[in-house]
């Protein structure tokens, strides 16, 4: 783990508070537009763009559900970095064919050579002008659902005027508790604050549960965005954020509406080829050694993400 100060490589090992214990997210430094016209500066073009992305990390797999739902896969370019990340922070397998990076620190370095702040994935990539368009996931999406509409076939809105006001809602909430939540909770470093971050994800998964049991989708019978950026923490909840985060108040699986929501969401079309859970445990499990000195990674759990789900039975509003 590192952060880039001033352009320079630095190793740290704690992204916790001194003071206070807590995890604190750092904010997203590029958040430039890709548009259909190109009034942003950036037109949205086949061939363009490249998404950087780590098949662990939750935030890289929102991106990656989206350029699959989309149908991007011909329009968007991707590769993936190692599952570990260690003092080098994400590391390619082989050198970057876009920037010659070995790191994917060197790919913020080439978008600005004094930039400060960590190296997260994903990155949006700018083949044409040679820079960073967007380190932000959530706004990622919203361009993958809208504006390469000439560039695809699929005309599925995940994000439509009507409901984006509860979207939002809901968003709001699950991102606070739920998808940081886990991570309040993993990297606190005080008693105090890992027991707050804790009881928030659990009051929001019981939350989360009494809705999806009485509708088959976070907003009602349509999916939208706020299931797709709840989905990559429930997928991962049971093998890494039970045990290595220590949420361990209750499994995922003992939520019967979100369990089989979990199971309908990684039965979509497309999505299953999206998740790896063997990464995403090594790279919790081997990347985290101030959490996990040892780095021995958990052989199980052993989960039948493909059981029959039964959500088609629930009412549809």
């Amino acid at each position: 783990m590192g952060v880039l100060i001033e352009g320079q490589w630095e190793s740290e090992t704690s992204f916790a508070d001194r003071k206070s214990g807590e995890f604190v997210r750092q904010q997203t430094r590029f958040r430039n537009r890709i548009t259909a016209d190109g009034s942003s500066g950036f037109r949205a073009e086949p061939g363009r763009y490249h998404l950087y992305v780590a098949r662990a990390c939750p935030w890289c797999h929102r991106t990656m559900i989206f350029r699959t739902l989309k149908q991007l896969e011909g329009v968007v370019s991707m590769s993936t970095v190692e599952p570990l990340m260690l003092e080098n922070g994400w590391t390619f397998k082989e050198p970057d064919p876009l920037t010659g990076g070995r790191y994917i620190y060197h790919v913020y370095q080439r978008a600005d050579p004094r930039y400060t702040g960590r190296a997260s994935v994903p990155i949006l990539w700018d083949k044409q002008t040679g820079t960073i368009v967007s380190n932000e996931s959530s706004e990622i999406i919203r361009m993958f659902n809208t504006e390469f509409a000439a560039h695809t076939p699929d005309r599925t809105d995940f994000y439509p005027p009507e409901l984006a006001a509860e979207i939002d809602a809901l968003n709001a909430r699950i991102y606070e508790t739920v998808n940081n939540g886990v991570y309040r909770a993993g990297f606190s470093e005080r008693q105090a604050a890992y027991e707050q971050a804790v009881k928030e994800v659990f009051a929001s998964l019981d939350w989360l549960e009494a809705r999806l049991s009485r509708q088959r989708y976070l907003a009602g019978s349509q999916l939208t965005e706020a299931d797709w950026r709840l989905f990559p923490t429930l997928i991962r909840f049971d093998a890494v954020y039970y045990g290595h985060f220590k949420c361990n108040l209750r499994h995922l699986y003992e939520y019967p509406a979100l369990w089989g929501y979990t199971r309908e969401l990684y039965q979509h079309a497309g999505v299953a080829g999206t998740c790896s859970l063997e990464e995403c445990k090594s790279h919790y499990y081997g990347s985290h050694g101030h959490i996990n000195p040892t780095r021995v990674v958990p052989l199980g759990p052993e989960l039948d993400l493909m059981a029959p789900h039964g959500r088609e039975s629930l009412r549809l509003a």
